[in-house]
């Protein structure tokens, strides 16, 4: 009877311990990809791709580059599609985006490519001043329209933006620019996902857009798990696909621990 009773206690005390186990969560699969000033969503092909067949389910926004607002609002609308947690991905101006859109609360975690991370009340313009790439410091390369739009000089374009590309390609991207307006550099942001959400930065080494001392300095300060690729340009995305798909399919394997684990 003595050795019944105990083994009901025993059933008792593991069925208790496995109530206090939460169940694991579903493995995120939704990552939503957000490209950078003067390009569209086409030049996530090759990393769409690798994901895609990695069994992940990915979504480029397309977003207007006629104010940071509407690009905002633009991801968030694609953010409020995910069926469920969403790692969200951004590309150089991309990151401004996704750090003021990141709260959307599918957003699990962030992944900086080449990218911008500003704080609240700062603005990429102003932090690109203060640690300057090749690019500003280049006369000319950027052309303004009169109604204060944007664009790279198409004959810059190859050399400053995509070096690593083949010239055709990086031809055919400097011939389809989407113009952007003047202002969505130098909007402050109302909010940073960085500071409550896990994130993960990719250094682009041989970046003549953004400097790659900015880019190593926000991804510290956000404590993003950081791979640097040597000498890739700013189209590090097209350039070096299977390494910028490793880590977004990383941080995809890991968000949702990684988020626990900062709470």
């Amino acid at each position: 009877m003595k050795r019944f009773t105990a083994c009901l206690a025993l059933a008792a005390a593991l069925s208790l311990a496995a109530a206090a186990i939460p169940a694991s969560a579903d493995p995120l699969k939704n990552i939503v990809l957000v490209h950078g000033a003067w390009v569209d969503g086409s030049g996530w092909k090759p990393v769409y791709e690798i994901l895609k067949k990695e069994g992940f389910n990915v979504t480029m926004v397309q977003e207007p580059e006629t104010s940071f607002a509407d690009d905002v609002a633009a991801t968030k609308r694609i953010l409020d599609l995910q069926d469920g947690p969403t790692l969200l991905v951004g590309h150089s101006y991309g990151g401004s985006i996704i750090t003021e859109a990141g709260v959307h609360p599918n957003v699990v975690g962030l992944v900086y490519v080449a990218a911008h991370a500003p704080d609240v009340g700062e603005d990429e313009a102003a932090l690109g001043r203060k640690t300057p790439s090749i690019l500003a410091k280049t006369d000319g390369a950027i052309k303004k329209t009169p109604d204060e739009f944007t664009y790279l000089n198409p004959a810059e374009f190859p050399k400053l933006f995509a070096p690593d590309l083949p010239r055709e390609r990086a031809e055919f991207v400097a011939r389809s620019q989407v113009l952007a307006a003047a202002k969505v550099f130098s909007t402050p942001l109302t909010a940073a996902a960085w500071k409550t959400k896990p994130s993960w930065g990719i250094v682009a080494g041989g970046d003549k857009i953004i400097n790659p001392d900015l880019e190593r300095w926000y991804y510290a300060r956000a404590k993003s798990r950081t791979t640097e690729i040597k000498g890739a340009s700013h189209s590090v995305y097209e350039s070096h696909p299977k390494e910028v798909a490793a880590v977004i399919a990383n941080a995809a394997r890991n968000a949702q621990s990684a988020r626990s684990a900062q709470k």
